[in-house]
């Protein structure tokens, strides 16, 4: 005789519902931008006395506000404005191995400050800790009379464990196995969430850049510490069991003995390098923006050359991953973008080379929209998601 086994299910009680709904409306005033409460009833499938209701929570808690309708071409009374609340702010810190930039985010996705402290030789967890807490101090006047902070988000250039913001290892700078994030929550008292520097920036350009609306993308940023990535399949950041998913630099893209910082063999990384092209240009230093307009400008022979063998070894990287996930679209950041800047064509017909006709003929390759903001706008987005997700519930937002 078959054993009886009993099947609990877990049902949705009001609260449940009320949560999620709060949740949705948030979300999308947050990340699509001012909205009227008719829009908001078309785009949430909910009905017109619930989304006031929904707005009128969100109101008294503080999280968004309402104008006076806007002009609409609509028969009938015109709606209110529904917008997210511009004293909500998040913090955003971003260590790199020559500064730490720290930067208040507006709920609204507009970056409100941006101080880059920047230091004589890569910092270490304890020096990149001191200087954000610093920085913050500074800030703390104006954020405790003029915003509302919900905490911070740290973008780093490495791999992070998702549930509790350890560095597990950040070669350029030289961390490993670093509990950056408690250490910094206990340093400024603002709970704190840290994650892949890339990751975030997928975020960031999938929700307010070049990918919006995109379902499927993949972004590849080249910065002071290499190459890193983020991908979003379906919708979905995709960060892997652990949160190390969208390691682009260390893909093999030749049998070169040229190593990354991991120490492998004929990498992205190893090919494809800010070094490389500062050097063939006789530059010290340089930002994504000055380093890209030095590139267009030279009339250099050498440089030529460097950038066409960058832009081959490139192509190899996103042929492959073209032919894995299938994106509608691929961002270039930071150098990369310079790169894209100097022969878009070049780069297209290499990556066809490479990439079977189907996936190749649905996808499309793109510079970041985001510039400097954008590791910013990812780490407080990362610092947003705990209200995003239950905005009732979330008691450290508070006047």
């Amino acid at each position: 005789m078959r054993e009886k086994r009993e099947v609990s299910v877990r049902g949705s009680n009001h609260d449940d519902v009320r949560r999620r709904n709060l949740s949705t409306v948030l979300r999308h005033v947050h990340r699509i931008g001012p909205s009227s409460r008719s829009q908001l009833t078309r785009l949430t499938g909910l009905n017109r006395s619930t989304i006031a209701a929904l707005v009128g929570e969100l109101t008294d808690l503080g999280l968004v506000t309402e104008l006076g309708p806007g002009a609409t071409n609509q028969v009938g009374r015109p709606s209110p404005i529904v917008s997210v609340s511009a004293r909500v702010a998040a913090i955003a810190v971003n260590p790199e191995i020559d500064a730490v930039t720290v930067g208040l985010v507006g709920l609204d996705g507009n970056v409100h400050r941006r101080i880059r402290h920047e230091t004589e030789s890569s910092p270490s967890v304890t020096e990149a800790i001191d200087i954000a807490a610093d920085v913050i101090d500074g800030m703390r006047g104006d954020l405790e009379s003029g915003y509302r902070v919900v905490g911070i988000g740290v973008a780093v250039p490495g791999l992070v464990r998702a549930h509790d913001g350890l560095v597990r290892h950040a070669p350029h700078l030289g961390w490993v196995d670093e509990p950056l994030a408690g250490l910094l929550e206990q340093a400024t008292g603002y709970p704190v969430q840290a994650a892949n520097d890339a990751s975030l920036g997928a975020m960031a350009e999938r929700y307010f850049g070049a990918g919006k609306g995109i379902t499927d993308l993949i972004y590849l940023n080249g910065g002071a510490s290499g190459i890193g990535g983020g991908m979003i399949v379906g919708g979905v950041a995709a960060g892997g069991v652990a949160g190390y998913a969208g390691e682009f630099g260390h893909t093999r893209v030749s049998g070169s003995e040229r190593t990354d910082s991991a120490g492998i063999r004929g990498t992205l990384e190893a090919e494809v390098s800010r070094k490389a092209l500062l050097e063939v240009l006789g530059l010290d230093n340089a930002d994504p923006d000055e380093l890209e307009q030095a590139l267009l400008d030279s009339d250099s022979a050498e440089v030529r050359a460097e950038v066409e063998r960058q832009l081959d070894h490139l192509a190899v990287a996103l042929g492959g991953a073209i032919n894995i996930l299938n994106p509608q679209l691929v961002v270039l950041g930071g150098y990369l973008a310079a790169l894209h800047a100097v022969d878009a064509e070049r780069l297209s017909a290499a990556v066809s080379a490479t990439a079977l006709g189907a996936p190749f003929g649905s996808v499309r390759v793109a510079a970041a929209e985001l510039g400097s903001n954008l590791l910013m706008i990812g780490a407080a987005e990362l610092a947003f998601e705990q209200l995003l997700a239950d905005p009732a519930g979330f008691d450290t937002v508070r006047s």
